[in-house]
């Protein structure tokens, strides 16, 4: 860890208030999303939604606001700063979650939540790079995998933490419980100094950037596995948007939705935590391929419950937990191989992938959330297509050569 050279005079925090720290400013991300999926009927009905599908909207719009956001704070960042670009941010961020509880249309809501979607992504992307300022090699990735770790709480306490507000206060109050939480991360960072080098800062250089996403984008291995992660990050999403519908519609269980939403959350956590302790020992390639035909497996024993007419509940959650389980084993992997050939332009590469990954899930969740018809299956069916979908790509970024040994992947210059 080095000294931050703009504020010699203060400390960093010590190494656990620093990974909490970070895992709490990323955790705004999840509230925001999370808190809101046992409050949408009570949305729906106050702002005059007809379509109950509509409502999935208020999710997917802003998973769209921090796909084309995650393009922005990277550059922005590395031009001004860490807290140059997160404290502004986190101001935004109380602002519109104020907008958005005194939202009087839905119309209203959804623009304000794509541009708390916009700003929001400053969050996860200022917080890497923080890591990244700090720490190298096997303690960067011991880091943010703590953090990740911390972080995975949120989305399992989230649902009933709006549940809770919404049935007290109403649904409004949720917006202003995120107003509350980021004002306390306010003060909270206070004690963290600018990590940026001063001779690490870069000039805002529209050329380059372009430049550094056309080799992105024409890098077949890094374009394969970063638009396979979009497709199964979409899936992902696709649960999401209509989790609540299906739960409260296929199932009467509405009261046991956050429950549901816990068990679901807890599979993808300790899918995380295992991966950290193989991935070093069967390298990424083995790891995330192997979980995609997993995934591939699971998803038709999703659509044979789905057609047998005797689907429960229990059975439901069981599958979703073990495939939404199988995401954290491909999602992080795949990222990882995608970066692969940018160490030297490490900053705009990670950007523009965070981007276009985002918004392709945003993008595919949404597309799935609305195909919901009262049943498990257009969701089932959607997991399989994301998944062969995934491995076709992964095949193509691979030439035909999957599950390579660590250190033995061709070289792949395009």
């Amino acid at each position: 860890m080095h000294k931050p050279a703009q504020s010699p005079q203060r400390s960093l925090p010590g190494d656990r208030e620093m990974v909490v720290m970070m895992a709490m400013v990323m955790a705004l991300n999840a509230l925001a999303i999370d808190s809101m999926l046992p409050a949408l009927p009570a949305i729906g009905e106050a702002l005059g939604v007809t379509v109950a599908n509509d409502r999935q909207h208020v999710i997917s719009v802003y998973l769209l606001g921090i796909g084309f956001g995650s393009l922005l704070y990277g550059p922005l960042s590395d031009r001004f700063g860490r807290k140059g670009v997160l404290v502004p941010a986190l101001f935004a961020y109380l602002a519109l979650s104020i907008g958005c509880g005194l939202a009087t249309s839905f119309a209203m809501l959804l623009v304000l939540r794509f541009i708390h979607g916009l700003v929001s992504a400053a969050l996860g992307v200022i917080v890497v790079a923080v890591i990244r300022d700090l720490f190298a090699g096997d303690a960067m990735a011991k880091r943010l995998s703590l953090i990740f770790l911390v972080f995975m709480i949120v989305p399992i306490i989230a649902p009933t933490i709006g549940a809770g507000i919404a049935a007290v206060a109403g649904w409004r109050a949720i917006f202003v419980v995120l107003a509350v939480m980021s004002i306390v991360m306010l003060f909270w960072l206070r004690r963290l100094p600018e990590t940026l080098d001063p001779a690490d800062v870069r000039p805002l250089d529209l050329k380059t950037m372009i430049a550094g996403w056309a080799t992105v984008t024409r890098h077949r291995r890094a374009a394969g596995y970063m638009i396979a992660s979009g497709m199964m990050q979409g899936a992902l999403y696709g649960y999401l948007n209509s989790s609540e519908q299906i739960i409260a519609e296929v199932f009467g269980a509405q009261a046991m939705f956050p429950l549901i939403f816990a068990c679901v959350a807890v599979g993808i956590a300790i899918a995380n935590f295992s991966n950290a302790a193989i991935v070093e020992r069967f390298g990424a390639r083995r790891v995330s391929q192997a979980a995609v035909f997993a995934f591939m497996a699971t998803s038709i024993l999703q659509i044979v419950a789905a057609l047998s007419g005797v689907e429960t509940l229990w059975m439901f959650t069981a599958l979703m937990m073990v495939n939404v389980g199988l995401v954290g084993f491909i999602g992080s992997n795949f990222g990882s191989i995608a970066m692969e050939d940018f160490g030297h332009m490490a900053g705009v590469a990670s950007s523009y992938q965070s981007f276009a990954k985002t918004l392709l899930a945003a993008t595919v969740g949404a597309t799935i959330g609305q195909q919901y018809d009262g049943s498990t299956l257009p969701l089932a069916y959607a997991f399989l297509i994301s998944a062969v979908v995934g491995l076709a790509l992964v095949f193509w970024a691979e030439r035909g050569k999957l599950f390579t040994r660590p250190g033995t992947a061709p070289k792949s210059p395009y």
